[in-house]
Order: structure tokens, then sequence, then C-alpha cells
């Protein structure tokens, strides 16, 4: 006989537009809440357990707000959380906010292997699930000139992504290459990881449609 219980709601635990955008690729309606998460790393922590510290942080705070009595906490959903932190040489590179730290992260990142670790946790508060994965992407930076790096960031002003290498749009002219298992993992949502943790908690992206 067929399965009828609902499947849970999808939340993404993220105010990211990349992620919004990649998720919207599975064409599942999902709702979007903002984790609130100290995102500061902690005293000698590596930049991949930094962002799969911060993945759960994030699922497991948005998961919070369906429990505790709260007017969500009859509600079954899966949470995502990601996080993606770009490690250059053990060092950790986030969002640089303004353009003078993005022209700091660029000059040290030219000529080198960056590792693009991106993160994902996704979260059943009604079955207690937790399912965790790091997708690691090696890109190797050109040997960028002063100006190649502000007329880059004059144009794509990437001042909202991890490391401003914004792969997606101009910032794929600084790059000489890319080693990757997953196309939209250095965009910010490794999908095919997503869809095989989604399965692993009960959420097929392919059932009943």
């Amino acid at each position: 006989m067929p399965d009828n219980t609902p499947a849970p709601a999808l939340v993404l635990g993220s105010t990211s537009r990349y992620r919004r955008e990649l998720l919207e690729r599975l064409g599942l309606p999902f709702e979007v809440r903002a984790p609130d998460v100290d995102e500061t790393p902690q005293a000698g922590e590596t930049p991949l357990a930094l962002a799969a510290r911060l993945a759960l942080a994030k699922a497991q705070a948005v998961a919070a707000t369906f429990g505790g009595g709260k007017a969500d906490s009859a509600r079954d959903v899966v949470v995502i959380g990601s996080d993606q932190v770009a490690d250059l040489q053990g060092q950790p590179l986030g969002k640089p906010g303004t353009h003078q730290r993005a022209t700091e992260q660029l000059r040290a990142m030219r000529g080198h292997t960056v590792l693009f670790h991106t993160a994902v946790c996704v979260v059943r508060p009604a079955t207690g699930q937790v399912e965790q994965a790091v997708d690691t992407v090696q890109v190797r930076m050109r040997h960028l000139s002063d100006q190649d790096i502000e007329t880059y960031l004059r144009l794509e002003q990437p001042y909202d992504c991890a490391g401003s290498a914004k792969a997606e749009g101009l910032g794929i002219a600084l790059l000489e290459r890319i080693t990757s298992d997953d196309p939209t993992a250095l965009i910010g949502l490794p999908l095919i990881t997503v869809t095989r943790l989604l399965r692993a908690v009960g959420l097929d992206v392919l059932a009943g449609r």
C-alpha cells in the first residue's frame, strides 16, 4: 500500500541568496529562516572544522525554533544548515565584507591553491536525526596583478563571498582550474550532498513527483 504520510516541510537555515537560489533548483517548496549563530573561529580551529561546526550550529539553531512548546513545535520539518570557509594554507578566509579586506584576501591567494570547504548539516527534529558532510573544492588561483584584482572587485563586488572569489560570475577569470566532485559546491551549497543527506532523513526529492 502507498505511504500517505506527508513529507516533512523543508527549511533552509540561511539568509544567503546563493544558497537559496541553489536550493530552488530542486523544485521543492521551502521556507527560509535566519540562524542566530556566532561565526567567530575558535582557537586552533581548522577551516574545515570551522565550516562543519557552523553548519551544525546553524541547523540546530533553526531546528530549535520548531520545539520547546512554540507554535511551530507540532510541525515535522527538515532543516538544512550550511557554511563555507576558504582555506589558504590552513588559515580560514571568510566573507571580506569590505573592498580593502577583499583586496588583501585576493593578494594573499594569488598563485596559490585554495581549498573551499562547504559543510552541510541536515536536521529532522521530530526524529532526532542529524546528518553531516563536508565537500572540499580545490581552486588554483592565477598570478593576478594588483590591477586585475582592482578591476574584478570594482565590477563584481563579491564582499559577501568567502575568499572574495565569486566563481559563478566574473570570478571565474581569476582561476586557473577547479577540482571538484560537485559543480554546485563552490557556489555555496553542494546539491549532490544535500540530496543524499535529505534521503537519509526521509525526504527524497524525487518521491511523489
